[in-house]
């Protein structure tokens, strides 16, 4: 099976496989029969896609009930460092963070349930990042956490002076500040 476990229960890697020739490339990027055997059921409703510049952080964002998502996310071109924050108040792994290399090469996914805040940098020019959701996104209950939270330590990979963020972003609270997640297991 191509998923990977991780520390942080239910986030799960998919290594989906590849045929490759002098052609290309193929691969299945999402089969819902074998997400299910994994024991991922989810109906994903949307598909976003992201163009960032180096050093760009899209971060630590997420969505409260009745509008909170699961994603599974993806890079098409370059590379990202892929961040999920496990934010369910009733998980042994709450506040805990995993990240991962996500790149064109490797077509290395990763699936993140529902109580997570999610987030990436661009380590590369240009780089499209995807991902599908399983519901619909709502500005009313849409919610974050600092990229630099002192808690968190996060290790961006990229120096301070080429980190650039949106004043959105900046403006986001440290973790415990955010909306919270207790009906979550």
């Amino acid at each position: 099976m191509p998923f990977v476990e991780t520390p942080i229960k239910d986030l799960k890697i998919f290594e989906p496989r590849q045929f490759s020739d002098d052609r290309g490339y193929f691969f299945e990027s999402y089969n819902q029969e074998l997400f299910k055997q994994a024991g991922i059921q989810r109906n994903f409703v949307q598909d976003n896609e992201s163009k960032s510049a180096f050093g760009t952080i899209r971060a630590l964002h997420y969505q409260i009930e009745p509008f909170a998502q699961a994603k599974l996310v993806r890079v098409v071109k370059g590379k990202v460092l892929d961040v999920a924050v496990d934010l369910r108040e009733n998980s042994s792994t709450y506040g805990q963070h995993f990240s991962i290399l996500l790149s064109e090469e490797n077509k290395t996914q990763i699936f993140i349930p529902r109580g997570f805040a999610h987030g990436f940098v661009a380590l590369e020019e240009d780089t499209i990042f995807v991902y599908k959701c399983d519901n619909f996104y709502s500005k009313d209950h849409e919610g974050g956490i600092i990229y630099n939270d002192s808690t968190l330590n996060i290790d961006w990979q990229v120096a301070k002076d080429q980190i650039r963020l949106s004043d959105k972003d900046l403006l986001l609270p440290q973790l415990g500040k955010h909306k919270g997640f207790s009906s979550y297991k």
